[in-house]
């Protein structure tokens, strides 16, 4: 923020035509109102007093008389105001009076002039200065010349004049009203050639500490309306404001040497040249090209050199589809042909899977930085064509590999996020992801965005597509400073790309690049813009490209000359060609030639499962105990705990020794038993560290000392793995596409996202739909993250009941009518499938599927339907027995009661799944018909246990098929579970329904109401007559 006290000034103004001897300038280590510099009259040779150790003690007095007049003797305030009026300091001198004067006389001497009057007027003017100087560091930005177009439709002052030494000060008057705010805060035309003193808050002066308000403009002018517009007064941090002020504001700091040039030509040509190939070759393929911002590479390329020369090696990006193919071949470099031989129609699929369109595909490389001559490590990762959903999964990925390599400061690892000018404004997911930036368990400690601002949006411009002036306002709320550049002035872009790679290295923040540009073709190649934006596209046909404007520019320059030129544009033509030339030899496509994120010695060489089995996923009596006994204290001395929690862990005590664990406990001893195998596991969502429903406590809290904590889970073993456990923001589409690409970097971790209540996953359905689902076929990518989503209808209303399981299971990819013929059945399935769906009934089973996720030899998202009332539920309970070696997870709990003994005399099975089970247990139980009706449990809904549930049907021959849920009929299993189980028994009879009615809402918000359905479907479920006569 704008201090005054910084403000610094002449004790009378300077004309230029006065002989002055600038002095350095040089800034008090504590600050002062004005800083000492004076012009008297007299020589000082001519004073004698002022000379010698003398004048060390007159500038001390100085000082403190600036601060304030007060604070010093009468006499030394008469002297400075009488030297401030230009008095001779030898007159301006008057003795102190004798001891027996008043202090009532000498408040009455008489001055030599009247000095006040001056002393204000000089202050008047040099706070002029500096107000004006503020003005062009706060709103500079609005009158630079940024639109290579000159058409920019921001509601801000006509773009700038170009500063002449000799210029008027009327030009200026109306257009710095707009920077000023209706005025120029006092100063005239006649003050054009005074000399004022610079601020310590602006670096125009570079070695000189005073200058003419007419240079102070022009300087000005130069620093902050030109082709680069900086906004950053924003940032509430004196020291980062202090830093772009020196980078931007310093005379001659924008300056390259012409190898610098050259390099950057060369690089344009690349970019262009690659446009155009693909344009002579593939005229009627979309490609969304980058025509009209060419120099987005150089860009990419400048802040990726810069981060290497700052110890960067690993650098991750997010990018929307436009110039995909550019980045893909002249960034990340992916060979040319393998970019080239996209674009034929009759090359086959190897892969499994379905693959995508070529800009939508991702890359991973490992070269050498040639400016930095250092190894350096890129990926792009694969995106959907939902702009900026990528964004999250960028972070969480760049969050990973921070993890794993120990960069706790970001100094290794960094991601770089490029967007589209209406999606950076239009998208919510911006917002969500620029929240994560400064979090302690998800910042990334900086990312570089680098904005292709095409000033549209498809056929949208942009006063239809946001209510800012600019599309990157978003990023004032976390105090990322934003550079706005011409992009078609390439030496602005390049410096304004080594700034913000600089500012991320210096500061470990966000940082946005503005490259304003244009887009030379239509939404794709086979758009006709002039339907809709007619103007815009007549100035572009007219528009130089950027590569002929630059090239044309050095040659006058002569650091190049056209002979060159042209050799450069061949050579890369050749390149282009030969490339062109091998790619005809591709027959086949490998999607996985394209994987982002390859897991190297997880699989065989060829990519393939190292086996296709589990390992059993129980646990020995030690392990489980000692868990258990740590789960249930406090590892940490003199740390006191909630009352409550005492109460809590006591129970867990208890339960271990009675060898009994209920949910909480179970995933402790999932957890506890994969840390201890070194596998990392992090938990994030919303309130998660003690859980929604306070059953978890993974996170202590000292009652008596602020901010310490505990995690028990971390003093499990010696060499165990870390436990990150974080309460995120209340954020779901943001936080789980973070944890998705967090989950991507490594399959030996375990990562889960849990939603606060099951439904709130679908502010999330992007993620889910675009990546999750379909991930695997699309790009070949496993993940193994798991969603834990509470679910159960327990009349909490319909937005606190269900995590609508029927979207689930609809996008599951195995067919319905389709009995699988496989070996190895249960992993076989699990390995086919897209993703598992379960919804546990025993605490014993949720530990098993959480450990089966990391044992198995492949990765695939695990959604897991949670319980909330079965938490603490006295039947929800498990026994150790359940959970040692030999012990795996039960795909299908069969009945194990006088229905099981008796199988030829039960007349109903009634399958299910969850919590709805324990209802109907109770309800047969009071009913006696243990022996009539037998309940057989379906853990994993999908993949389908066919084979499992195929033995239940044929146990029970004389017995009626009857699902039942307590979801509504459109919701919940019903619509998947019916055909397969159809399938399952060869359509041999009819498979009934109990439970609620087709709904719209999910659950009613009536208590009563609730109760009363739960009974209705209980009464179907046991009525043996209810289905009588409808077969």
């Amino acid at each position: 923020m704008f201090n005054l006290r910084t403000c610094a000034a002449k004790l009378r103004p300077l004309t230029a035509s006065q002989t002055v001897k600038t002095i350095p300038q040089q800034r008090p280590a504590a600050p002062r109102t004005f800083q000492q510099i004076r012009c008297y009259s007299a020589p000082v040779a001519a004073e004698p007093f002022l000379s010698g150790t003398s004048s060390n003690y007159v500038e001390e007095m100085y000082y403190a008389w600036l601060e304030n007049p007060k604070s010093v003797h009468k006499s030394w305030d008469i002297f400075f105001r009488n030297a401030n009026a230009g008095a001779a300091p030898g007159t301006a001198y008057q003795s102190p009076p004798p001891l027996s004067t008043s202090l009532s006389a000498l408040s009455q001497a008489q001055f030599l002039v009247q000095a006040q009057p001056n002393v204000d007027k000089l202050v008047e003017d040099h706070l002029a200065v500096q107000s004006l100087i503020r003005a062009y560091q706060v709103r500079g930005h609005h009158i630079a010349k940024l639109d290579p177009l000159g058409i920019s439709c921001v509601n801000f002052d006509d773009a700038p004049v170009t500063v002449s030494p000799n210029v008027d000060l009327a030009v200026f008057k109306e257009r710095l009203r707009v920077l000023t705010v209706g005025g120029f805060y006092g100063l005239d035309e006649s003050d054009l050639d005074k000399v004022f003193h610079l601020p310590t808050t602006t670096f125009i002066g570079g070695n000189e500490s005073a200058l003419p308000l007419r240079e102070i403009i022009r300087r000005l002018e130069m620093a902050y309306c030109q082709h680069i517009g900086v906004e950053f007064m924003f940032i509430n941090d004196l020291e980062q404001c202090q830093w772009i002020r020196q980078k931007f504001e310093t005379p001659g700091i924008m300056q390259f040497t012409n190898e610098e040039k050259r390099t950057l030509l060369a690089r344009l040509v690349r970019s262009t040249r690659f446009e155009e190939f693909l344009h002579r070759k593939w005229s009627s393929e979309k490609r969304f090209g980058l025509e009209g911002c060419e120099v987005l590479i150089p860009a990419l390329k400048t802040i990726i050199d810069k981060s290497s020369e700052k110890g960067v090696d690993y650098v991750i990006m997010g990018m929307p589809h436009r110039g995909r193919l550019n980045v893909l071949a002249n960034v990340i470099r992916k060979e040319l042909e393998q970019i080239f031989c996209q674009f034929d129609s009759k090359l086959e699929a190897a892969d499994e899977g379905s693959g995508d369109v070529k800009y939508h595909l991702g890359m991973y490389h490992r070269r050498i930085n040639r400016v930095t001559d250092r190894n350096i490590t890129l990926s792009l990762v694969a995106n959907p064509s939902h702009l900026e959903a990528a964004d999250p999964v960028v972070q969480g990925k760049t969050k990973a590999e921070q993890f794993y390599c120990g960069d706790t400061e970001g100094k290794k690892v960094m991601s770089i996020l490029l967007h589209g000018d209406a999606a950076f404004a239009g998208q919510g997911i911006v917002y969500e992801t620029f929240h994560l930036s400064d979090l302690p368990s998800y910042t990334t400690h900086g990312t570089v965005h680098v904005v292709v601002n095409n000033q549209i949006g498809f056929t949208t411009d942009p006063r239809m597509a946001r209510s800012s002036p600019y599309p990157t306002d978003v990023a004032r709320v976390v105090n990322a400073p934003i550079f706005h550049v011409n992009a078609d002035d390439p030496e602005a872009v390049v410096y304004v790309c080594n700034v913000a790679a600089e500012w991320r290295s210096t500061f470990h923040k966000d940082v946005v690049v503005d490259l304003v540009c244009y887009r030379r073709n239509g939404h794709n190649e086979m758009d006709e813009p002039m339907f809709t934006q007619p103007l815009m596209y007549k100035q572009i046909r007219k528009q130089k490209p950027v590569l002929q404007k630059y090239a044309e520019l050095l040659i006058s320059q002569g650091v190049v000359n056209q002979p060159e030129y042209e050799e450069e544009i061949a050579k890369y033509d050749k390149i282009c060609e030969e490339a062109h030339a091998r790619s005809k030899d591709e027959k086949i496509l490998h999607i996985k030639h394209w994987l982002d994120s390859p897991w190297p010695g997880f699989f065989t060489l060829d990519g393939q499962p190292r086996s296709m089995s589990c390992p059993s996923t129980g646990l020995n009596e030690e392990d489980l105990t000692h868990i258990g006994q740590v789960a249930s204290s406090v590892p940490v001395e003199d740390f006191t705990i909630h009352g409550g929690l005492s109460r809590i862990l006591k129970t867990r005590g208890e339960m271990v020794k009675n060898r009994t664990v209920d949910w909480a406990l179970a995933e402790y001893m999932a957890f506890g038993s994969l840390l201890k195998e070194g596998i990392h596991i992090r938990l994030s969502g919303q309130d998660v560290e003690r859980g929604t429903f306070s059953h978890r406590h993974h996170v202590l809290h000292d009652q008596n000392v602020d901010k310490r904590t505990c995690i028990p889970m971390n003093h499990l073993w010696p060499n165990q793995a870390p436990y990150t456990v974080c309460n995120s923001s209340l954020s779901e589409y943001g936080v789980l596409g973070f944890e998705l690409g967090f989950a991507m970097a490594s399959p030996n971790a375990l990562v889960l996202w849990e939603a606060q209540f099951g439904d709130f996953h679908n502010t999330a359905q992007c993620i889910i739909d675009q990546f999750i689902c379909p991930g695997q076929a699309k790009w070949v990518r496993q993940n193994g993250i798991v969603l834990l989503l509470p679910h159960g209808m327990e009349g909490m209303g319909p937005e606190h009941s269900s995590a609508r399981p029927e979207r689930f299971l609809q996008m599951c990819n195995d067919d319905p009518d389709v009995f699988p013929k496989l070996d190895d059945f249960d992993v076989r399935q699990l390995y086919d499938c897209n993703w598992i769906v379960v919804n546990c009934s025993t605490p014993a089973n949720f530990f098993h599927v959480l450990r089966r996720q990391i044992l198995l030899p492949f990765r695939k998202p695990l959604i897991i339907f949670t319980p909330k009332s079965l938490l603490r539920h006295p039947e929800a309970r498990s026994s150790f027995d359940d959970m040692l070696p030999g012990t795996n997870f039960l795909r299908v709990i069969p009945d194990s009661g006088p229905a099981a003994q008796s199988p030829d005399k039960v007349k109903r099975v009634l399958f299910c799944t969850g919590k709805v089970y324990y209802d109907l247990t109770r309800e047969r139980k009071a009913r006696q018909m243990e022996a009539d009706v037998a309940i057989t449990r379906v853990e994993q809904l999908s993949p389908f246990p066919f084979d499992l549930l195929q033995k239940e049907a044929e146990k029970y021959p004389k017995a009626e098929l009857v699902w039942c849920q307590e979801e509504h009929k459109n919701q919940g299993y019903y619509d998947y579970v019916k055909p397969r189980l159809r399938t399952t028994i060869n359509r041999a009879k009819p498979v009934w329904y109990a439970g609620r009615e087709p709904a719209a809402a999910p659950a009613t918000g009536n208590k009563k109401t609730h109760l009363t359905e739960l009974q209705r479907l209980l009464d179907t479920a046991f009525n043996l007559d209810a289905f009588a006569g409808l077969a």
